[in-house]
């Protein structure tokens, strides 16, 4: 074989092996049936609202840094995935439904009108 070619197989090998022991790791550390520390239990309710909420602030970030009439958009696209977000949130309980539903509304109108 070629050296790059075992190059790129070593390195896709090591990638795996270290996704493997990354998504491992908290089932071979709290697996002895003891209870979950109450800061792992803290983190894991507060970190997904908090995930979410830096999205929305990188979704409107622009709209607000960029307000010329050149770039377009005027926050409509931003606005109406955002609205189909959490309609569909609200109506499905559905987190997987909302998310995808109002990224195809954003692409949908940033694609097709401005």
């Amino acid at each position: 074989m070629e050296s790059q070619t075992v190059f790129i197989i070593l390195i896709i090998a090591v990638t795996a092996a270290v996704t493997v022991l990354l998504r491992a790791f908290p089932f071979l550390l709290f697996s002895t049936g003891k209870k979950c520390p109450e800061v792992i239990s803290y983190i894991g309710k507060v970190l997904s609202p908090a995930a979410i909420a830096m999205l929305v602030i990188y979704c409107f970030c622009s709209v607000y840094r960029d307000k010329t009439f050149a770039s377009g958009g005027f926050g409509i696209p931003e606005l109406a995935g955002s609205i189909t977000v959490i309609v569909l949130h609200w109506w499905k309980k559905n987190p997987l439904l909302s998310i995808i539903c109002g990224t195809t509304v954003y692409m949908l109108i940033l694609q097709n009108f401005f």
